[in-house]
């Protein structure tokens, strides 16, 4: 325990002095939650990175592995990497050219006025706040683990934690420190990976001792199953706000398209790795364990506290950074799509950075409240997934490709969508929920829209080939 707690106080301590050093330095709304569209390479790869490698991968995951073997990477985490390639090699320079905060912030923009709130919600609510418990969960899991801490306990120290280090240091500090924290994930993951195949003999008594099941890409359950899955997951990762968020904050175009090619390719190599830990951990964990408890009880039993410490922190590393990102992922759009767009749009630098720190601390809250009532980490997170990607990503496409698309049209689809995505479980139709979803969305879409006129408020462009108007100014820094 020793180890485990002096490694626990100097991650920490380090996290909290960086967080006090950006508090003096980030004096601007743009920077606090968008770090002024100007992070580099290095730091958008390590906080892509950081942020993909969280309690999803370091818990779900490796839980994930366990239960239906090597197929879960490519029901999960293969979707979510090409997904997330696809978005930035396709869409990251026309996104970042237009300047903009949050995936809300494109659909007010193109279409004015209301337009952004059902995605703002979606994101800010529906996807940020169960996710942050995610991470809340996962520390209280490490701090139980490592310390002896009784979950309630654990899960209300990683709320102040997580909320302490956010409010202070905004985006900046979460990116840069997700860049260092990058390699201590990276070092941590693959520490427990070179454990798992010595204490259980090598590859050889791997393979021969797994049922083929467990490491066929298909699983136990067969080719349409995983392909299923992976059309629930893969599709939300192209409207995911974290990758947004850092393609808005990249200095320029070829920078958010470089840097996030490098930091996912990085991340789809790493993801592997929990999986096989999985896996390999049937051999020697009782087989009725609690998945999600899998990840920590792993370290604990094969790695001496001294190295077993390392690896702790770099899960520590992981979960704080997706914590950061998921807060400030829906303080953006509580702050710029609900108060600066709809309640005060000529509200001043103070009012909007009071606006971006209040909005984290209920975000925060939120998750609080979720995390003593969570109980099933991969299925909440695929639930938030398979909500937010039916509503948003074909009016997203609409607005980068077809001009006709109408205000009314977008919001109809997204409420149509939502609402039956909702309902499906209790429809009893032969669909699967996330095509039954896709299908009353871009239908609802196209019919709507085509039987719309433009609004007066609209910019009627297809934004890939024609910006918008917030791509010809330039943001106001202080002392402009």
């Amino acid at each position: 325990m020793a180890w485990y707690l002096t490694y626990m106080i100097v991650y920490f301590s380090f996290m909290f002095a960086m967080g006090f050093y950006y508090f003096t330095k980030v004096k601007t709304y743009d920077n606090y939650l968008i770090g002024s569209w100007n992070m580099g390479f290095w730091s958008i790869v390590g906080t892509i990175v950081s942020t993909w490698c969280g309690a999803a991968v370091f818990i779900g995951w490796v839980g994930m592995g366990f239960t239906v073997g090597l197929s879960g990477f490519f029901k999960f985490a293969l979707p979510g990497i090409i997904f997330c390639l696809i978005l930035i090699l396709l869409f990251a320079a026309p996104l970042r050219r237009q300047r903009l905060y949050t995936l809300a912030d494109l659909f007010g923009e193109r279409f004015g006025g209301r337009t952004g709130i059902i995605p703002s919600i979606l994101s800010a609510i529906i996807y940020s706040v169960p996710t942050l418990a995610l991470q809340i969960v996962g520390m209280s899991t490490i701090f139980n683990i490592a310390l002896g801490m009784d979950f309630s306990t654990g899960i209300f120290l990683s709320f102040v934690l997580i909320l302490g280090f956010t409010i202070l240091g905004g985006l900046p500090a979460t990116i840069i420190t997700d860049a260092i924290q990058s390699v201590v994930v990276v070092i941590g993951i693959v520490i427990l990976f070179v454990a798992s195949v010595m204490y259980a003999d090598g590859f050889g008594a791997i393979l021969e001792n797994t049922p083929t099941e467990y490491l066929s890409p298909v699983g136990p359950f067969g080719a349409g199953e995983v392909l299923l899955y992976a059309l629930s997951v893969g599709p939300f990762y192209m409207i995911w706000q974290s990758t947004w968020q850092r393609i808005f904050a990249s200095k320029s175009e070829k920078v958010a398209k470089s840097a996030g090619t490098t930091g996912f390719l990085i991340a789809g190599a790493i993801s592997i790795l929990p999986f096989t830990i999985g896996v390999i951990a049937r051999q020697y964990v009782p087989l009725d364990m609690d998945p999600d408890l899998l990840f920590s009880y792993v370290t604990a039993e094969l790695l001496p506290p001294a190295v077993g410490g390392i690896v702790l922190v770099g899960l520590l590393a992981a979960l704080m950074t997706g914590a950061n990102s998921f807060i400030l992922q829906g303080s953006s759009n509580l702050t710029r799509d609900l108060y600066q767009r709809l309640m005060k749009p000529g509200a001043t630098d103070k009012q909007l950075m009071f606006t971006s720190r209040l909005t984290v601390v209920i975000i925060s809250v939120l998750g609080l409240i979720v995390a003593y009532g969570l109980t099933d980490i991969a299925s909440t997170y695929r639930w938030a997934l398979r909500l937010s990607a039916t509503v948003l990503l074909f009016p997203f496409l609409a607005i980068m490709f077809w001009k006709r698309v109408t205000k009314i049209g977008a919001l109809g689809s997204m409420f149509i969508a939502l609402i039956g995505t909702l309902l499906w479980p209790w429809l009893n139709i032969p669909i699967n929920h996330t095509i039954f979803g896709f299908l009353l969305s871009i239908s609802s879409l196209i019919i709507i829209s085509l039987l719309t006129q433009h609004d007066k408020t609209e910019q009627i462009r297809a934004v890939f080939w024609k910006d918008l108007n917030s791509a010809k100014f330039e943001p106001q820094q202080k002392g402009d």
